[in-house]
């Protein structure tokens, strides 16, 4: 009686060789492959460890964050770029297609802040230059709306009280 752990050494021979006519590798042949293509040894290629400052790196370039994080470092650190009486008196607000938009907590701040634009815009540029800031447009405070409920008629508007 033959043992069934062990293989028959015809059947082995009849895959080997049907294997070798149509160029195809049967079940164990393929798993076995990908096992030993699974398994790694301590010190293989590939294996030493990395610092997560490379890996953030490689990972930022790969998906093109550089603006998107060069942007959040204009909002987060705006104090810094542009001083601290101006940082008390405006914030950013918005970047889009190389138009940066600043609130002003007053008209006269906007004002004040326009006739300091090409000095502000060129900080923002020096400190981070991969950001993409063509204009900066100052705009005052956001004025009340007066505007209540579907039947509302033109009223007198408002005033320059606000600001």
């Amino acid at each position: 009686m033959r043992d069934p752990q062990k293989p028959d050494v015809a059947v082995e021979f009849y895959y080997r060789m049907k294997a070798a006519i149509t160029g195809r590798k049967d079940r164990d042949t393929i798993r076995r492959a990908k096992i030993k293509k699974r398994k790694s040894k301590p010190f293989d290629e590939g294996r030493a460890p990395k610092t997560i400052a490379s890996t953030m790196d490689g990972l930022i370039q790969s998906f093109g964050w550089e603006n998107k994080l060069q942007e959040g470092e204009l909002f987060a650190n705006w104090r810094e770029l542009v001083g601290e009486k101006v940082a008390e008196n405006s914030f950013p607000e918005d970047l889009t297609k190389g138009v940066l938009t600043i609130r002003c907590k007053s008209t006269a701040w906007a004002t004040q802040l326009r006739i300091m634009s090409a000095d502000i815009l060129k900080s923002i540029v020096d400190k981070l230059p991969a950001l993409e800031v063509k204009e900066v447009r100052f705009i005052g405070p956001q004025a009340p709306s007066f505007k209540r409920g579907l039947r509302s008629v033109p009223g007198p508007g408002a005033r320059d009280t606000f600001g």
